[in-house]
């Protein structure tokens, strides 16, 4: 009996393992296929079957080096030499966007979890109810009223639509709940103000789902497309998606320079992720423990 308690417990970690490794393979696949298609031509990433080296003709060529795919992906398809202004653009927008959103979210979090008044579930529910409604259903009078404002290819005109989330006050807020409120009590006695205990107490105290919410607002930024498309027509204010997408748009695409460009973009987002992972994954579950 025991015995075959412990084969069947065995045969569901094999399987468990196998599933786990297998999702890992499908996530990764992208990410290896970019890789090595940014160090190939055109011709061997159209190449059926693939093949995951590039040949030793690609590095032997005298028209080619091991680099010309990323000297063309920071060159642009016009040569207009304006990636690292894309970069920085990027940075900028996803940067501040993240700050934004954590601090607003938090405050907003703080107010809704923190105090009570009347008809304060009525504006949490207002506030979620924005969730349900797609960006493309407002991208429009969104547009108008940046452009009414003057915000139209302008840094802020990217920035403002998103200074702050329902996502993230929905997330700050859910973990705020179970904020010891003893603490926030003890620093009143002590006279701090209330924007003091926010900024002293519960800020220094959120830091998981801080990074979560920062790391998740940052990426959305980062890869935003659809609004920078509209608001940022001028050559300067190109963000790297827009920068990208420019490779697509040309009648003869090299798809080799615009592997090493997405390449090239994603490494931000990468060394963000593993630098703060720790605190992410901790966000995570101690998010999902208190939704619980």
């Amino acid at each position: 009996m025991n015995n075959q308690f412990v084969g069947k417990v065995k045969a569901g970690e094999i399987i468990t393992y196998i599933v786990l490794i297998l999702l890992v393979l499908f996530t990764i696949f992208p990410i290896l296929f970019m890789l090595t298609a940014s160090f190939m031509d055109a011709k061997q990433i159209l190449a059926m079957p693939f093949k995951w080296i590039p040949s030793k003709e690609y590095f032997t060529s005298s028209s080619r080096t091991f680099m010309t795919n990323f000297v063309k992906a920071i060159r642009g398809n016009n040569n207009n030499n304006i990636f690292f202004t894309a970069m920085l653009n990027s940075l900028l927008v996803a940067i501040t966007c993240a700050v934004t959103t954590v601090f607003f979210s938090a405050l907003c979090g703080y107010g809704l979890a923190k105090f009570r008044f009347k008809g304060r579930n009525v504006v949490f529910m207002a506030i979620m109810s924005t969730m349900m409604i797609p960006f493309e259903a407002i991208m429009i009078p969104l547009y108008m009223v940046t452009r009414s404002v003057g915000l139209m290819n302008t840094l802020p005109g990217l920035i403002v639509p998103f200074a702050i989330s329902a996502f993230g006050v929905f997330q700050m807020r859910q973990y705020l709940l179970t904020f010891p409120s003893e603490f926030l009590d003890a620093s009143r006695v002590d006279g701090l103000r209330e924007f003091g205990i926010f900024l002293r107490i519960v800020l220094p105290n959120s830091t998981p789902v801080i990074a979560t919410l920062g790391i998740l607002s940052f990426r959305n930024q980062w890869d935003n497309l659809l609004w920078p498309m509209l608001c940022a027509q001028a050559e300067r204010l190109k963000t790297l998606p827009l920068y990208i997408a420019g490779f697509a748009e040309e009648k003869q695409t090299d798809e080799g320079a615009l592997m090493a460009c997405a390449f090239l973009a994603s490494i931000p987002m990468f060394i963000l992720f593993f630098t703060l992972s720790k605190y992410f994954l901790g966000g995570a579950a101690v998010f999902e423990s208190r939704k619980g």
